[in-house]
Order: C-alpha cells, then structure tokens, then sequence
C-alpha cells in the first residue's frame, strides 16, 4: 500500500509541473522584453532623455498598415464551416408552413382521386369486337376493349384477351387456284375486357 501512495504522489507531482510549465508558456507575453538596469554602460548611445531635439517641421503621422487576413487555417473546424457553407448552396430552401399546408392539400386531392377511380367497381365482359389497325400496322386493341364494354353499357375498358382469325378472299377456294400473297389477312379481335 505504500508503494501505491508513493506512486500516485510522484505522478501527482508530474502533473503539477507539466501544468505549471503549460501555464507559464501560455502568460509568457514573447513580445514584451525584461526591463534594461540602470546601472548599465551606455556604450557611446545617448538615453532619449538626454539627446537634444531638433527644430523643424512637424512630425508627419504615419498610419499603420491596413490589417492583413489571417491566412486561411486548413484545421478540422475550418473544413466543418466549408461544408456547412456549401451545404446551403446544395440544399434545398424550406418552405413555409402555408406552402406545405399547400402541397400536403395538393398530394391529399391527388390521392383522394386516384383512390376513387380505384374504388369503381371493375366488370369483366366477354365479347367479340374487332381491333383496328394502328399505324405501325400492329393491332390496337384498347380501342377494340372500348367497344366491347360500350356495348355492354360501360364507358371503357382494358383489353385482357385477344383472338386471331384468318380472312380470306373467295378466290382461294376455287380449285387449282394458286394463293396470291394478297388474298388473306390476319383480323384481331378483343374478346374479354375489364370495363369501368
């Protein structure tokens, strides 16, 4: 138990003197000088007291130099407050309450109509109703589902199945006859839509 009460008063002691010796460097002014003797020789140089003034013009005041900016620290904090400056230029503004009251309103109304229209009852109707020709030449069939469901009663629809038939000429059944690359064609047709 000694040992240890030996042991904490010597690092006790170490930390006192590193303290002090900080302390001091930090009240130490390194531009104020140690005051001259009296006592010492002049060494040929008159003190200000006894050197005589000389007559003449007033002396001119010199104005100090402008202060100069402090050259820029590259530390941690100094890093933290670019970012923070750049972050305002990144970030978007914020809007006041009455403009988020606004948007919420907005996005609310937009819901409340997107729930609606899913709130309408949806039919499957079967049917039979041909699908123009778009103009790539592909079959359009919404438009075919459109008149499957209008049939019905409904305003429109979206077309779940589709059927191919063939449409010939009645050239191609004559005997012996050759077929000609115009005498048939390929028709679609909507023939189950889920109406609105």
């Amino acid at each position: 138990m000694p040992d240890r009460t030996g042991q904490f008063a010597k690092l006790f002691v170490t930390q006192l003197a590193t303290a002090y010796l900080a302390l001091s460097m930090l009240v130490a002014d390194p531009r104020r000088g140690w005051p001259q003797a009296a006592t010492q020789p002049s060494l040929g140089v008159q003190s200000p007291a006894q050197q005589p003034v000389p007559q003449g013009p007033a002396p001119q005041r010199i104005e100090p130099p402008p202060p100069v900016a402090p050259p820029e620290n590259p530390g941690l904090i100094n890093e933290i407050g670019k970012l923070f400056e750049k972050s305002q230029s990144i970030l978007p503004t914020l809007k006041s309450p009455g403009e988020t009251i606004d948007d919420l309103n907005a996005r609310a109304k937009d819901a409340g109509e997107s729930l609606s229209n899913m709130a309408r009852p949806s039919i499957m109707v079967t049917g039979r109703a041909a699908c123009l020709a778009a103009a790539n030449g592909a079959p359009d069939c919404k438009a075919g589902a459109d008149r499957l469901c209008q049939s019905k009663g409904y305003k429109e629809g979206k077309s779940l199945d589709t059927d191919a038939a063939e449409k010939c000429s009645p050239k191609v059944f004559i005997p012996g006859r050759k077929r000609e690359p115009g005498d048939c064609k390929t028709e679609n047709y909507a023939t189950r839509a889920l109406c609105q």
